[in-house]
């Protein structure tokens, strides 16, 4: 009988094959598509007016470069604010319209209301920051 036959022993190629199987599946289930969690308010942000009201149009939206945010007023008064990286591949997102905020990257779209994603290839929502309307200034907390 060769040491191959009949042998219960797993060989080397098997077991190395077998972790890297295991590796890659938990790679897969980090990359889940699945809600962020809670959004972590960029460091400097929090607590201070980031825009004025007047400066958000309604059913549009003004983003902040230098905070990587995005508030939006989809309906008059209403306000939300949202990271502005696509959560694709990090591109700043553009334009609100219709509703819609637009990756110019790719081409994902989300809900200005919500972050929800409505089009890929993003595969989750963007992050969304809570915030409060003081007076005409709108203040992430």
């Amino acid at each position: 009988m060769s040491s191959s036959e009949g042998s219960a022993m797993p060989t080397r190629r098997h077991v190395i094959g077998a972790t890297a199987v295991v590796a890659c599946g938990a790679a897969l289930a980090g990359c889940a598509a699945e809600d962020p969690g809670p959004a972590i308010v960029p460091p400097g942000v929090k607590g201070k007016v980031v825009a004025q009201t007047s400066d958000v149009p309604v059913g549009g939206g003004l983003v902040i470069s230098q905070w990587k945010i995005l508030i939006t007023q989809p309906s008059s008064g209403v306000f939300k604010a949202f990271s502005a990286s696509c959560p694709h591949r990090g591109c700043a997102v553009g334009g609100v319209a219709d509703g819609k905020i637009n990756c110019p990257c790719h081409g994902s779209q989300f809900a200005a209301d919500s972050g929800k994603l409505l089009r890929g290839p993003a595969e989750a929502p963007l992050a969304e920051f809570p915030l409060k309307v003081e007076g005409s200034g709108i203040v992430l907390v």
